[in-house]
């Protein structure tokens, strides 16, 4: 278990320090289980109250709530980034050094110093990987891709050939990035498949969750910008772009050629239709179908609300009334507008 000073961790948060610096916690718990070992957070006013039994070797409070607590404890405006900032230090994950043995690594590839490979990965011909990336067990680099500085691909991740990826970015395990977009044309044979000749851009500071799919662009690239988070399970479509510092929950699909802007939050289970733009700091709420566009950002939302299983039935035929209600209305409104 990694250890740290109090005095470590305010000098690394930049924060103030009220206490003995050098007692030393081993990690982070939630309020009701903190003990002397743990670092523990008020992440807003709400969770005040549970300061009162907590005995945490140290508590992370914004400076307004420091008499709240009476042991050790840094003071810092945002609690809960802090918290984000220090979790890297406690994570338990041991990283691998070398090139595994078992790992087949292309004569043209190159590798930058201090990269890792593990086991059985493939890496292709003239594949590029910058200085201090891993590359974890079974992950396949296809052909001719390149990838920055510093990133952490997990194992079984698949990139197809010709990907591009920046600097530090993390890829969790399942993801495949550069498949075929889903591009047919009809035929009276059948269906022709387009083949995908484009590729796949993914900027620096990204992190993609676990069996999420990035298609390839059919003649442009697919592109992902600088700062994007998505989830698990989430499927961008060909020549789909993602602007940057947007986030995407998990279970979302975005259809082919769908720009999204800046500063997005795509909440889960969103389904965004193809061949539209969405404005930036543009924020969709859970299970929302997006079928057009929007010029200016908001907060938007289309699902229906949880409600009793009759109430809702009943709702629901009242929905496939409302065009003859409308209609009903209007004749109403004629009426009365003829008698006055």
């Amino acid at each position: 278990m990694k250890e740290y000073t109090l005095q470590y961790i305010s000098d690394f948060l930049e924060a103030e320090l009220v206490g003995d610096g050098q007692h030393k916690v081993g990690r982070i718990a939630p309020l009701g289980v903190a003990d002397q070992m743990a670092i523990s957070f008020v992440a807003s006013d709400k969770y005040l109250s549970a300061v009162d039994n907590c005995i945490a070797g140290c508590l992370i409070l914004k400076p307004a709530h420091a008499d709240a607590f009476s042991g050790n404890k840094l003071l810092v405006e945002d609690p809960y980034l802090a918290y984000a900032k220090i979790s890297g230090l406690f994570e338990p994950r041991v990283s691998i050094t070398g090139v595994h043995s078992t790992a087949v690594v292309s004569t043209t590839a190159s590798l930058g110093e201090d990269v890792a490979i593990g086991a059985n990965c493939v890496i292709g011909d003239n594949v590029s990987i910058g200085s201090g990336c891993e590359i974890l067990a079974g992950t396949v680099i296809g052909d001719n891709t390149t990838i920055g500085s510093n990133c952490l691909l997990h194992a079984n991740v698949t990139l197809y050939s010709g990907i591009t990826i920046g600097d530090r970015v993390i890829i969790h395990s399942g993801t495949a990035i550069g498949s075929d977009g889903f591009g047919f044309a009809p035929s009276a044979a059948g269906w022709q498949k387009i083949h995908q000749i484009g590729g796949v851009i993914i900027g620096s500071d990204v992190e993609i969750g676990a069996c999420t799919a990035i298609d390839r662009g059919a003649i442009e690239d697919t592109v992902i910008e600088d700062g994007v988070i998505i989830d698990n399970q989430v499927h961008i479509a060909h020549n789909v772009r993602i602007g940057k510092r947007s986030a995407i929950a998990g279970c979302v699909g975005i259809a082919g050629s769908t720009t999204i802007g800046a500063n997005c939050t795509v909440a889960g289970a969103v389904a965004i239709n193809g061949h539209i733009e969405i404005a930036d700091n543009t924020h969709f709420h859970g299970g929302t179908i997006v079928t057009k566009g929007n010029d200016t950002g908001g907060q938007f939302a289309s699902a229906t609300p949880l409600m009793d299983v009759k109430k809702w039935r009943r709702n629901s035929v009242r929905y496939t009334q409302l065009d003859d209600l409308a209609t009903r209305i209007k004749h109403l409104e004629k009426m009365l507008d003829s008698k006055e």
